[in-house]
């Protein structure tokens, strides 16, 4: 399943999901991360201030992984002169 996220808020959400759904409490998953219960909260309560190496370790610590997407790039309907001429008859 993917998750969009595009906040720090989201992310949050999104880490602390990822732990839950592994079944694991934040002391086990931070023993993955070689972190204590006390850091993983913090990491969990504001990613924002984490850098990305951690929570890239985290991520793949719980099974997910990070996937940087763009969106779709519109095709041209034709040669730039067949646009232009449409484009200019628009009002």
């Amino acid at each position: 399943m993917d998750y969009p996220v595009a906040t720090s808020g989201q992310l949050r959400t999104v880490l602390r999901a990822l732990r839950q759904t592994q079944r694991l409490s934040q002391t086990q998953a931070g023993l993955r991360l070689g972190v204590s219960q006390k850091r993983l909260a913090r990491i969990e309560a504001n990613p924002g201030v984490t850098g990305f190496d951690q929570i890239a370790r985290l991520v793949s610590a719980l099974g997910g992984r990070l996937v940087i997407t763009t969106p779709p790039t519109r095709r041209s309907a034709g040669p730039a002169k067949a646009r232009d001429a449409a484009n200019a008859n628009t009002w």
